[in-house]
């Protein structure tokens, strides 16, 4: 079996033909993850985790190196509707519901208007807004419109959620409780998550895998496996492998100009 995302030798450049300066952003990028795990890229601002994610979704090209989404090229995949997309921030339509919101991309693609809000609704059930379809971005908290939009990243029922520092934007209170609602969601719905972050402790508190990256270029530094017990809860952080993770990689990830990174 495939591994449901693969990258060999992934390298980006920006700039070039012509332009006076040029910017290595990856270079030699290779991991997999396999299906169903969830999977943290982590790393520095900068690094380049933002833009792989991007290059996997088909939204920008590689300069060289390959990507495999469960053994298809990304375009093939995306035509598949092989993956959602869950951004920084929601992005969702103001004068929308959260149903109409969630319902979207279905309504894009022209899914009959009972249906499409049919799966909107089993989704927003799903990421626990039941009782607020009908209300509007502007009625509800940064974290709810956060679940709105992963709603509608689950619209196509796709294989792999590709999540780009989804909670960033958030105050650390929400950002935590929308951390363990993630997990609820993935653990019901069994996704592929690729999920981006700077956060040790978030990645390893919901990780199977961590994939660390250095300062740009960004490259892979390590791959480490997170064998910490299911369901995690707020007593996995105090637990002594928790914390020997949080260590490993904070040590791991200290800048070249020796700052560190974010541990919560």
């Amino acid at each position: 079996m495939p591994s449901a995302v693969e990258c060999r030798d992934v390298h980006l450049t920006y700039g070039g033909r012509g332009r006076t300066r040029t910017v290595e952003a990856l270079r030699g990028i290779g991991f997999g993850v396999d299906e169903g795990q969830f999977a943290s890229i982590l790393g520095p601002s900068g690094c380049g985790k933002s833009t792989l994610l991007k290059i996997i979704a088909d939204l920008l090209p590689p300069s060289s190196g390959t990507v495999k989404v469960f053994g298809r090229q990304p375009h093939e995949a995306r035509q598949e509707r092989s993956f959602g997309f869950v951004f920084q921030t929601p992005v969702l339509f103001p004068w929308r519901t959260a149903l109409e919101n969630a319902a979207i991309m279905l309504e894009v693609q022209g899914v009959p208007r009972k249906e499409r809000l049919a799966t909107a609704r089993q989704n927003l059930e799903l990421v626990g807004l039941s009782g607020f379809e009908a209300s509007r971005p502007g009625e509800l908290s940064g974290g709810m419109q956060q679940r709105v939009s992963i709603a509608r990243a689950l619209s196509f029922d796709p294989r792999i959620l590709l999540m780009d520092e989804p909670f960033g934007a958030l105050d650390a209170i929400t950002r935590d409780r929308m951390g363990f609602e993630l997990l609820r969601i993935w653990e019901r719905a069994r996704k592929t998550v690729l999920f981006v972050t700077h956060s040790i402790s978030e990645a390893v508190l919901l990780s199977d895998v961590v994939i660390t990256f250095t300062v740009r270029p960004g490259r892979v530094r390590a791959v480490h496996r997170i064998e910490l017990p299911r369901p995690r809860t707020q007593e996995t952080r105090l637990s002594p492998r928790f914390i020997d993770y949080t260590r490993i990689l904070l040590h791991e990830l200290e800048d070249d100009d020796g700052t560190s990174p974010e541990i919560f």
